[in-house]
């Protein structure tokens, strides 16, 4: 990582950090497939993307990363793949919650969680009460998560506020409708990162992104590691971010 903070004439230079980033974890099958194994060896394979990434957004005060660990389409992927998914998933919960506690960090699952077994449902509220007061890093895992849904649901709920009188239809802005999206409480989206070579959103924050930059990687996730992501943000800095402004009033 020395990397981090010298340019190519060997002078400090520190990229600055995008507050939230947000990542799709893509090619796990393809990287077991290109390994002659089944794609599940591949999600299992991807856990230690998820610690590397965690560890450099950790260590370089990233406030918060949201990683889209599954789709609410990822339901009609073959069975025995959504069953490894569902094991997988609470083995790291199991595994992995008192070491983020240990390090400072705050879980939240977001995602619809009706259809998950009783008992992983209990674990990932478990471990979000155990880490509700952490603040290095706020880690949001994406599960059963769509940015379709998290519209509709922003929707439903300031229609629910307006039934019952507690909101005006004409105080219904922007800002109103951010506050009831299931990342209202984090800072705005900065930098969304795709691996695996696909050049698409795929449903994912579709209300945050309105603003974020996007870096596309063919890099399979299993692949994805430190650099990687220093690779991303250094990319992320040599953007010149305008939000509807000319060049010269930015600079």
């Amino acid at each position: 990582m020395d990397t981090l903070n010298k340019d190519d004439s060997g002078s400090d230079q520190t990229p600055k950090m995008p507050e939230h980033v947000a990542i799709i974890m893509d090619g796990n099958g393809r990287w077991a497939k290109q390994k002659g194994k089944l794609r599940t060896f591949g999600h299992k394979a991807g856990v230690e993307s998820v610690r590397a990434s965690v560890r450099f957004a950790r260590t370089h005060k990233i406030t918060a990363l949201t990683l889209f660990a599954f789709s609410s389409e990822n339901w009609k992927r073959p069975q025995d793949e959504v069953s490894v998914l569902m094991k997988l998933f609470k083995l790291v919960l199991t595994s992995e919650v008192k070491k983020l506690h240990a390090n400072g960090v705050r879980l939240k699952v977001v995602g619809d969680l009706s259809p998950f077994d009783p008992k992983l449902v209990q674990k990932i509220k478990d471990a979000e009460a155990l880490t509700q007061h952490n603040t290095e890093l706020h880690l949001n895992i994406a599960a059963n998560y769509g940015g379709r849904w998290d519209i509709v649901n922003a929707a439903q709920s300031l229609a629910q506020q307006v039934a019952s009188g507690k909101l005006n239809p004409e105080d219904i802005n922007e800002t109103s409708f951010n506050a009831n999206t299931a990342f209202a409480d984090l800072p705005a989206l900065d930098l969304l990162i795709r691996t695996g070579g696909e050049k698409r959103i795929s449903n994912f924050l579709l209300w945050q992104c309105a603003y974020s930059e996007f870096y596309f990687t063919d890099t399979l996730w299993p692949d994805f590691n430190e650099n990687s992501f220093l690779d991303a943000v250094i990319s992320f800095n040599e953007r010149q971010r305008r939000f509807g402004k000319i060049s010269e009033q930015v600079i």
